[in-house]
């Protein structure tokens, strides 16, 4: 089975082809084009100039994929697309383009949900059966879920206001950083003191799974706000307190996410980290010694694959197709688009629900 994935959810332009083998999942091709360099003078990403990009940018990729691959339109088994959550702009580039030439080689279309390809990425990576408890971390979202199958998801957890991911960029500005935050923060907090500067842990040591990050932003804030420019040591020394911060809540609430997994599902053996901030090497430190505690077995993708990626999105495409999940070219783009429906909305989470 191959399929062809196309990633045009935020600021990366991404086209990927998977295939299934007698030795298991290989990756025929993985191209990313970053957009950091059109962002960066913005410290964030600009919703007009990043669809404007995949705009231009998504076609080459997609011939380069499938030259690298050695695969023909005609031959692959289905088109994948991710179809949400994300930016509008970017999800109708490439779910039109994916639509368009799912069409025209009569092969079955797949929109994905962004967070499912993340969810399911380390069954590309590692052999990993369900159920497993997975902490999905980034920079829109931030939820403990429960990966019972595909498309059968519960959440035990999500964030009441702000993401790791964005505390990490938002914090990152203030300290003079740059953009993007999560890099910048963990490559400085290399040579920095992580106990020099006293920053909260939230909702720590409290029950339940849920997450909240506001809160460390403003203590960041308050810092930078009283001792004015930072010198690169005090950059260093705020970045590795912040690091440890987030990395300690993080690891927090998924302790108590492990009791009621472990409890509900005897059978399960794993935690996975999967997103942006998983490529955080002080995180996969944290949740490694967690999990061995609770004798659980920890996985971790490849950073490269934690990130958005063309390979993720084929692979779900990949999952949902030998399952015939496919979709009609009719299907709606979803600019939110929670794992677990059935889950209440937390007050304040807007879109990192």
């Amino acid at each position: 089975m191959i399929v062809l994935g196309i990633e045009t959810s935020c600021d990366e332009t991404a086209a990927a082809v998977v295939a299934t083998t007698a030795a298991g999942p290989r990756i025929l091709s993985n191209l990313v084009r970053s957009q950091l360099a059109e962002h960066m003078p913005y410290g964030g990403v600009v919703p007009e100039i990043a669809a404007r990009a995949h705009l231009d940018h998504l076609d080459p990729a997609i011939l380069r994929a499938l030259a690298e691959a050695g695969v023909l339109l005609g031959e692959v088994d289905g088109v994948a697309a991710a179809a949400g959550p994300g930016l509008i702009g970017g999800l109708i580039v490439g779910s039109t383009m994916a639509k368009g030439l799912a069409w025209a080689a009569g092969k079955p279309f797949l929109a994905i949900n962004h967070l499912e390809a993340h969810a399911l990425t380390v069954r590309l990576t590692d052999e990993v059966e369900f159920p497993y408890l997975l902490l999905l971390v980034s920079g829109g979202h931030c939820q403990l879920l429960v990966c019972v199958g595909v498309g059968h998801y519960t959440r035990l957890g999500t964030t009441l206001d702000d993401a790791a991911g964005e505390a990490f960029d938002k914090a990152a500005k203030l300290i003079g950083l740059g953009y993007p935050g999560g890099p910048a923060v963990e490559a400085a907090a290399r040579d920095g003191d992580p106990c020099r500067f006293v920053l909260p842990r939230p909702m720590k040591s409290r029950p339940g799974c849920d997450f909240s990050f506001s809160g460390l932003k403003t203590a960041v804030r308050q810092i930078t706000s009283e001792r004015g420019p930072l010198d690169p040591r005090d950059q260093a020394d705020l970045a590795a307190s912040l690091q440890l911060a987030i990395c300690e809540a993080l690891t927090d609430r998924t302790a108590n996410a492990i009791t009621g997994f472990l409890r509900e599902h005897p059978e399960g053996d794993t935690l996975v980290v999967a997103g942006g901030v998983a490529a955080n090497k002080q995180l996969r430190i944290c949740l490694t010694k967690l999990a061995e505690d609770a004798g659980l077995r920890f996985v971790a993708p490849p950073p490269a694959l934690c990130t958005d990626n063309g390979a993720t999105i084929a692979w779900a495409g990949i999952e949902r197709l030998r399952l015939n999940l496919v979709d009609g070219l009719d299907a709606p783009l979803r600019p939110r688009w929670p794992l677990d429906t059935a889950a209440p909305p937390r007050p304040g989470a807007g879109v990192k629900a």
